[in-house]
């Protein structure tokens, strides 16, 4: 049974004529005839009276309301399929990891909205892991993270690295460790952490680092946002690494200090590698959709502005 059958089968149905179903559909009589013959030996009865207008039988009357209904539904969803392409998108959304939302993405999200003011913007602030996993179950159309090979490695994921930022360290004001103008690690693993929840790509990057150190995370306190991680860190002796783009604020907080990490420290010879990589991920077929294509260029455009000299 095929589609062209029941279209066919429909249309006779509503002219009462082949020779007009024919004409409609931009075919032959023959053609219909033919089409007609194929689905009546699929269901096993005639489904027309071959008299001078084409009368429906029994099981043709039986068979017309689902007709009717299956063709419909390929009607709508071959509308909604061309609306898609038409770059009718009723809603576009996105997950990012906080840093991007707090600071990159204002002025790319203004300018989507300008460009595609029918389209509804969803932003959600996601830890990198969790932003891949709702990618991946499509309940976002398209994801901005720190990179994990892992959950990329899909033939169907499209990526874009957008940057690469140092990992840095965010104390008190008056935190011993506030004395150095770059922390050795020999330093920094005495004193307990502040780390991001379980899901977020640099709780994995800073327990990888201690691993290699074979050194133990304290990880006194678990939070999820950035004034969180400030707010903690400003009462005391507790330490964050965090990423650069994190830690704007912190910069002009006088109750707070950023410091890089020690680049020549013989405890972790090749500390100044500890940076992070900040790609934008898709799916090939979403990327032929224009308003998640043109938002994906968008922030291409843009990202040459957000990297930092390393």
């Amino acid at each position: 049974m095929r589609l062209e059958q029941l279209q066919a089968f429909l249309a006779i149905a509503e002219t009462g004529s082949f020779q007009q179903a024919a004409r409609r559909g931009g075919v032959t009589q023959s053609t219909i005839s033919r089409q007609i013959q194929a689905l009546e030996a699929d269901v096993g009865l005639e489904l027309f009276h071959r008299t001078s207008q084409a009368k429906l039988t029994l099981a043709g009357e039986r068979l017309l309301p689902r007709v009717r209904r299956i063709c419909l539904e390929w009607q709508t969803a071959t509308e909604e399929i061309a609306d898609l392409l038409a770059g009718k998108q009723p809603e576009l959304c996105i997950a990012a990891i906080h840093s991007l939302c707090a600071y990159y993405l204002p002025p790319v999200l203004q300018k989507f909205c300008h460009d595609y003011p029918d389209v509804q913007l969803r932003v959600t602030s996601l830890g990198s892991d969790r932003a891949l996993k709702v990618l991946k179950d499509g309940l976002v159309d398209l994801a901005i993270v720190m990179h994990n090979r892992l959950l990329t490695a899909n033939k169907e994921m499209v990526v874009k690295v957008l940057y690469n930022e140092p990992i840095e360290v965010l104390i008190a004001a008056n935190h011993p460790l506030a004395q150095y103008e770059s922390i050795p690690w020999s330093e920094l693993i005495r004193y307990p952490q502040v780390v991001f929840k379980d899901g977020y790509g640099m709780q994995r990057l800073v327990q990888d680092s201690f691993e290699r150190l074979e050194a133990t995370l304290h990880a006194a306190l678990e939070v999820n946002t950035l004034d969180a991680f400030r707010g903690v860190v400003r009462q005391g002796e507790l330490v964050a690494l965090l990423p650069y783009s994190a830690l704007v604020e912190a910069r002009s907080d006088a109750t707070l200090a950023v410091r890089p990490l020690a680049s020549n420290d013989d405890f972790l010879p090749d500390s100044s590698s500890l940076t992070r990589s900040v790609v934008m991920v898709t799916t090939q077929d979403r990327l032929q959709i224009p308003p998640i294509k043109h938002f994906w260029q968008l922030v291409q455009e843009v990202s040459g502005e957000w990297g930092v000299a390393l």
